[in-house]
């Protein structure tokens, strides 16, 4: 199972940025298998009003959101244990809190890779080093 990171599903729909919407549809299409994690889904919503300036609606985002869900094996819900799974890795690691919060649910939902993208919309695979962290 594989997962995407919100940043990457934001650029998928930004066209301010073709070359970062180009790598982000790319990459999508390359990994087979995903998941929609809840927080992706719930940032995505919140991240996809930065887009309104490009005429991407409210609407548009929802839209969007029921094609990621469409679009994916399953969605992958939270559960109480999440969080403490995630102030774990917060503490051990030093991450911040969302990104132990994401770590944590890609390991609860099984996920073996997933990608996440910098401001150059770079990409790294980083549940496998969740994984490593975890043990």
């Amino acid at each position: 199972m594989n997962a995407i990171d919100t940043n990457i599903q934001v650029y998928r729909f930004d066209s301010r940025e073709p070359t970062k919407q180009q790598i982000a549809k790319q990459l999508i299409a390359t990994l087979p298998s995903q998941v929609l994690l809840w927080q992706v889904g719930c940032e995505f919503l919140a991240a996809s009003r930065k887009l309104a300036p490009v005429g991407f609606t409210e609407d548009q985002a929802w839209a969007a959101l029921v094609y990621l869900q469409n679009a994916a094996a399953g969605v992958a819900l939270p559960d109480a244990q999440v969080w403490t799974d995630a102030q774990d890795l917060q503490k051990r690691h030093m991450l911040s809190f969302w990104d132990a919060l994401l770590v944590a649910a890609c390991i609860r939902a099984g996920v073996q890779t997933g990608a996440e993208s910098t401001a150059g919309c770079r990409t790294t695979a980083f549940t496998a080093s969740a994984r490593a962290l975890n043990e």
